[in-house]
């Protein structure tokens, strides 16, 4: 995996939508306050909840508040997506998918909302089966190539796509996919079950196995599990409910008392001690806050085993 220091990175998928941009230039300058880096975004953001049915709100946003705060820019890495913003408003099967025009259109279209001349990180939203893989491995790199983009990763791809995309960027000689985005927390699933999410793809052994044998970055998302963690109004799914997430949950408890912190900051902490970059949705600036200081939560070799052997 990357050697670099883990961050917690701002995740703004609900910017422009259920979050005002009042709250989100809000929840943004807290999170530069507080030393943070890593925005990330995605162009389909968030056409389920936008009235027009299509993605660009948060991007919008964002570009917004470059604007408004001089210097910003500097301050500031953005991680954006293409893959599923919708070609016909209200549609989901119109999905723009990976092939090169669509990769090229989504990626110039993400960088005039940001208002930017490039982004640091550009991702492949989801696996999109339907075009040759060495399309889509070869419209990233000419976005490398040309300036646009700094890095680019796959998001929601299986591990042995991921390897077979890098293959084929070396022969091409292109910038191959050097991060992973996934879903993963503390507490896990059941086995085989799937994530009633649609287009969700857990984090599993084989994607870490790639990770640190190339050493890639990983991103996690849902990473505080929608405050499940510390909000009785928000329970974890029923597909979290076998004994391993009580056991999990004790171990949680108990480790938050003993070095002073929320059961949140112990989570991202636990996320960025294996070298794991949490994504945080944020609304307001006490939540991003709080997230930013999980950095300093300090857990031991004993209390990552304990956490092991509960799981």
């Amino acid at each position: 995996m990357a050697t670099t220091d883990p961050h917690v990175v701002l995740g703004t998928m609900d910017f422009g939508t259920r979050v005002t941009p009042e709250r989100s230039f809000a929840v943004l300058d807290a999170f530069v306050a507080g030393g943070g880096v890593w925005l990330d975004t995605a162009n389909c953001y968030s056409y389920w909840t936008d009235p027009d049915g299509v993605g660009g709100a948060s991007e919008r946003v964002i570009g917004a508040w470059l604007r408004a705060r001089p210097g910003a820019r500097e301050a500031v890495r953005i991680a954006t997506k293409v893959r599923h913003n919708l070609l016909v408003p209200h549609a989901p099967d119109s999905a723009e998918g990976l092939s090169a025009g669509a990769v090229a259109s989504g990626a110039a279209q993400s960088l005039e909302r940001l208002g930017v001349d490039h982004v640091d990180l550009l991702w492949a939203h989801a696996e999109d089966r339907t075009v040759p893989l060495e399309e889509t491995v070869g419209a990233f790199g000419e976005l490398v190539a040309k300036g646009l983009a700094v890095r680019v990763g796959a998001a929601n791809h299986s591990a042995w796509r991921v390897e077979r995309a890098r293959s084929l960027a070396r022969e091409r000689g292109v910038e191959p996919w050097t991060s992973l985005q996934l879903r993963h927390s503390l507490v896990q699933p059941r086995p085989l079950t799937p994530v009633a999410e649609g287009g969700h793809r857990l984090l599993t052994p084989d994607d870490l196995d790639l990770a640190r044998s190339e050493g890639l970055a990983v991103w996690s998302y849902s990473s505080l599990l929608w405050g499940s963690y510390v909000r009785p109004d928000k329970p974890l799914p029923s597909t979290y409910d076998h004994p391993g997430t009580a056991r999990v949950l004790a171990v949680l408890a108990g480790i938050a008392e003993e070095v002073e912190a929320t059961r949140n900051q112990v989570v991202l902490a636990w996320l960025m001690r294996q070298g794991v970059d949490p994504i945080v949705g944020a609304s307001r600036t006490a939540q991003i806050e709080e997230a930013l200081a999980a950095r300093r939560v300090r857990l031991t070799d004993a209390h990552m085993a304990r956490f092991a052997e509960a799981r």
